[in-house]
């Protein structure tokens, strides 16, 4: 425990419940990251996708229709108050986690044309607004005073950006086949980042330093990719797979997509890798084992079949490619500095990002060393963009 919030590390329990054999579900419906059940995973940005801001809905409409009725010119709100609890529990268990000055922001109105002409919406530590609620529950009126500065920039140009970088393959016949790693860059605004995602892009950047620096010739080209607008409904990883590989929405598909090996993924804070999620493709397990019992004693035990989804991975596996999310330790991660103004340096755990990056580069390593790509499970069908006829 850490300030009366659990610092989550896996157990054995937690390994035999992420080992379970998950309920075959239609393409779309898959456990989120978090446990959630996630959209379609190839358009992951309505209003319950991660980083989803989501349009309105009816009801949200309505509300939003009553409060300009009424005059309101500003809505209070203590953000995002419980969160799917880590690995061992993750389909059932909530943990209420806005205290002691954590504030999770939400989101408020629509990213389209219509942004910029709801109310203002702010979001209170939980200890202020519980003390304005108390406060008019006795009968005294709250008076506030703000100051909201708010700028709407028209995008003339698309400005959004991937950081891309690689180590050439060697060998004559695999050289144009690829292993990719990934982790998303942008962050959101409540603080600096720190554990969702510059840890997932320090492992990313060591795992590459790594096998730079011990002299490593992959046979197959090892590329980085770290992505922008992650947080905004995937955008970046989403447009690249679009560019290099194929649409899921028509599943028309190009020639990179066939010399695509692997796809690695790191977006869940500073813990040690534990394992692997296996994305709902068994036939790869085999392989993730005995790529891990060499890294038994660095505390990598698991391969979870689940699928999971919310990050980069998923516009991976979207077009049929083997794209693949590490399991960490969440560490404080779900009980304090996701999305959280608490989500800065100091939280950052060294040893553990250190272990994390040795990890990475070995499975970079491996799947840039065997002989055949990794398995991969059938195509998926196509699914039209939300919006399209």
């Amino acid at each position: 425990m850490l300030d009366g919030l659990i610092v989550h590390r896996m157990s054995e329990k937690d390994f035999e419940e992420a080992a379970t054999t998950p309920i075959p579900q239609p393409r779309g419906a898959g456990a989120g990251r978090r446990g959630r059940a996630a959209a379609d995973p190839s358009d992951d940005d309505g209003a319950g996708g991660r980083g989803g801001r989501g349009g309105a809905t009816g009801l949200t409409a309505k509300i939003a229709q009553f409060y300009e009725a009424e005059g309101v010119v500003a809505t209070f709100n203590r953000g995002s108050d419980t969160i799917m609890a880590s690995i061992g529990s993750y389909l059932s268990t909530q943990q209420q986690r806005t205290d002691g000055g954590t504030i999770f922001p939400t989101g408020n109105g629509s990213r389209g044309a219509d942004a910029g002409t709801g109310l203002p919406s702010v979001t209170l530590a939980v200890e202020h607004y519980n003390r304005m609620v108390r406060v008019l529950a006795k009968g005294v009126h709250v008076k506030v005073e703000l100051n909201i500065d708010t700028k709407f920039y028209d995008e003339t140009t698309p400005n959004g950006f991937n950081t891309i970088a690689e180590i050439p393959g060697s060998d004559p016949k695999l050289k144009d086949e690829v292993v990719m790693l990934g982790a998303h860059f942008d962050s959101v605004a409540a603080a600096t980042g720190a554990t969702d995602n510059a840890t997932g892009s320090a492992a990313m950047m060591e795992a590459m330093r790594i096998l730079k620096t011990v002299g490593a010739k992959p046979r197959r080209t090892i590329r980085v990719a770290l992505w922008g607008g992650e947080e905004e409904g995937l955008l970046g990883s989403r447009a690249y797979v679009r560019d290099h590989f194929g649409d899921p929405a028509t599943m028309v598909l190009k020639p990179e997509h066939a010399r695509l090996a692997a796809y690695f993924n790191s977006d869940n804070g500073t813990g040690r890798v534990r394992g692997i999620w296996l994305q709902g493709n068994l036939a790869v397990r085999s392989v993730f084992e005995q790529w891990i019992k060499p890294l038994s004693d660095l505390g990598v035990a698991a391969t979870g079949p689940r699928s999971v989804a919310q990050t980069d991975h998923v516009s991976f596996d979207a077009v049929g490619l083997p794209g693949f999310q590490f399991m960490v330790d969440r560490l404080e991660y779900n009980s304090r500095t996701h999305h959280s103004n608490m989500d800065v340096y100091d939280r950052v755990q060294r040893d553990d990002m250190v272990q994390q990056a040795t990890v990475i580069a070995v499975f970079a390593y491996n799947a840039a060393m065997r002989d055949e790509k990794l398995p991969r499970k059938p195509l998926p069908k196509p699914v039209p963009s939300r919006g399209s006829q």
